[in-house]
């Protein structure tokens, strides 16, 4: 997840709200089933850490739901972690594996547990003279210093290299924090993950392709899978049943999906699969279409799994489901919490993802254990 950047998509938008329940984006009127709680949308501006941004949003609607408290975490402490560890593990494999500003769901869960979480007032990761997070600079420094570590020209390597990497990353993002004070009391990284009641093991990453066996983990096949963690596979309803079940038991969703489709308008404020699928249309009749409801494709499983295997779904971008809603034409739509800032579009930064959408373009999804189906969880034996 680490192609799309908020400064590609400050177009001017569309959208329009209502209020009451009653959501209206041009020409369509969504009615809320159910909706979950979340922090402010925030913006992860010139940076792929979109994967930081979706599950931390996920994690913080996690603690009102358990905590019944407001926190807004720091994704830039994950980054900084994640940083330090992928490069690290770069030079082990001499450069054989991907090297970038990606990741996944599980890497935020892997950092928390490995190094706890902090809030973001503690850690906002902004050390170069910026008020916007804009990682360009620090990835390639990072990676040339990395690509320079490996031709190893010292002939062995010095005991110097991974001090010279973590000196890098904590030169842009901060030094790491040991011990702070959070209204009033003291915390360590670790004691406040438990504060806020974030256990890492209660999440579950779920996805759903025919070319691994079902109720089986597997190891996702996406460059930004630098960790190789695994998902569990179950079938496509099932991954859609998880969904559904899990918000409306009030447990949100982290969402990693693809969005280079042309139905996919975060400046309109909706995410669609129409028949046809745009053929033959340019983008100012594109943008015109998405105005309105529209026919949507019956997405099967054939459809979804070429779409993987032809690399038209791709592993682009992390969001945060908050919401489910019908469309006055009947569609069952999910609100997305995006991280490209309030003004990236009128919908205050969200957009909402038909049904259609959701199941061709899911790479995989996060969950609580807790929120999956007992049918699924008696499938998966957890």
């Amino acid at each position: 997840m680490n192609k799309i950047v908020a400064i590609l998509l400050m177009a001017l938008p569309f959208a329009v709200f209502a209020q009451n329940g009653v959501q209206k984006v041009n020409g369509y009127e969504f009615s809320s089933i159910k909706d979950i709680e979340a922090e402010p949308v925030q913006n992860q501006n010139i940076t792929g850490t979109c994967w930081s941004f979706s599950t931390l949003s996920f994690l913080e609607s996690e603690v009102k739901r358990i905590k019944g408290m407001d926190v807004k975490l720091a994704e830039m402490w994950i980054v900084r972690n994640a940083y330090i560890d992928k490069a690290r593990r770069y030079v082990r494999f001499h450069g054989m594996i991907n090297f970038d500003e990606g990741g996944a769901f599980h890497d935020v869960t892997a950092m928390i547990k490995k190094y706890g979480i902090v809030p973001q007032s503690v850690y906002p990761g902004l050390s170069y003279g910026s008020d916007e997070h804009h990682h360009a600079e620090l990835r390639n420094v990072l990676r040339s210093m990395c690509d320079a570590i490996i031709k190893n020209p010292n002939r062995e390597l010095s005991t110097a290299w991974d001090d010279a990497i973590i000196a890098v990353v904590d030169a842009y993002l901060g030094a790491p924090v040991e011990s702070f004070e959070y209204q009033g009391k003291s915390f360590t990284p670790q004691s406040f993950t438990n504060y806020v009641g974030i256990n890492p093991d209660d999440y579950v990453v779920l996805t759903s392709f025919t070319h691994h066996p079902f109720y089986e983990n597997f190891i996702i096949e996406i460059p930004d899978n630098w960790l190789q963690l695994s998902a569990w596979n179950v079938t496509l309803d099932e991954m859609m049943e998880t969904m559904d079940n899990a918000l409306e038991h009030n447990y949100s969703v982290a969402w990693a999906a693809d969005v280079s489709e042309k139905g996919f308008s975060h400046k309109n404020g909706v995410a669609i699969i129409p028949v046809g699928n745009f053929d033959g249309m340019n983008r100012d009749e594109i943008d015109e279409k998405l105005k309105s409801p529209q026919t949507q494709e019956n997405i099967t499983v054939e459809m979804r799994q070429k779409a993987f295997d032809n690399y038209q779904t791709t592993d682009d971008h992390g969001m945060h489901i908050v919401g489910m809603y019908r469309e006055k034409n009947g569609d069952m739509y999910y609100k997305v919490k995006n991280s490209w800032g309030t003004k990236s579009n009128d919908c205050d930064g969200y957009l909402f993802a038909s049904d259609a959408y959701v199941r061709y373009k899911t790479i995989d999804i996060m969950v609580h254990k807790d929120a999956i189906p007992r049918s699924v969880k008696r499938q998966l034996d957890i």
